[in-house]
């Protein structure tokens, strides 16, 4: 990863997050800790921490260096706030050519289409630059406005896996989704 990857919507910059913004990602997750809680797995309070934000930061360095994985955060035009984080995770190579979507949006910028345009972007990185063949996301059942939103992106759902993810400290079920590239 020569250059660092940055993407644009009309509302939103969507890049990795430089070490020295762990401040910027622990006020996201500080003021969003109980709306993510939900869809979620249990947190450590180091989490919410800059030291932890630092740390997930260099990890998320190092796994996008690595072509493992690309922890994207959603900023506001002008970088000051973070209104979504979603994560390229999982990455495999080879003949498979796929990756893991997961995601979530801070309360104040739900119902906007913020995320919509977003991964509508990150969906597009994915099948372009990254050359991935397949991007799965997965959701919870209950969680009818994710469902709708991959929906919307093109996703299909492929299966239902019971007790897939512990989210929240409970096994929680979710349907299986995925996008394949369009042939061209």
């Amino acid at each position: 990863m020569s250059e660092p990857i940055r993407m644009r919507t009309p509302r939103t910059v969507i890049r990795l997050l430089d070490v020295d913004e762990a401040d910027l990602l622990r006020r996201y997750r500080v003021e969003n800790r109980e709306h993510l809680r939900l869809w979620e797995p249990l947190r450590t309070e180091s989490h919410y921490t800059a030291e932890g934000c630092r740390l997930a930061i260099e990890a998320g360095l190092e796994a996008a260096r690595a072509d493992r994985g690309f922890p994207f955060v959603v900023l506001t035009p002008d970088g000051s706030e973070i209104i979504a984080t979603f994560t390229l995770a999982n990455v495999v190579r080879g003949v498979f050519q796929a990756c893991h979507l997961g995601y979530g949006i801070a309360r104040k910028h739900e119902g906007q289409g913020l995320m919509y345009e977003a991964l509508d972007a990150a969906v597009r990185y994915a099948f372009g630059p990254l050359d991935f063949h397949r991007v799965m996301a997965n959701y919870m059942p209950r969680n009818d406005r994710s469902g709708r939103l991959l929906e919307r992106l093109g996703f299909e759902k492929e299966g239902y896996a019971k007790r897939y993810l512990k989210i929240d400290g409970l096994w929680e079920d979710h349907v299986l989704t995925a996008k394949i590239r369009a042939q061209g």
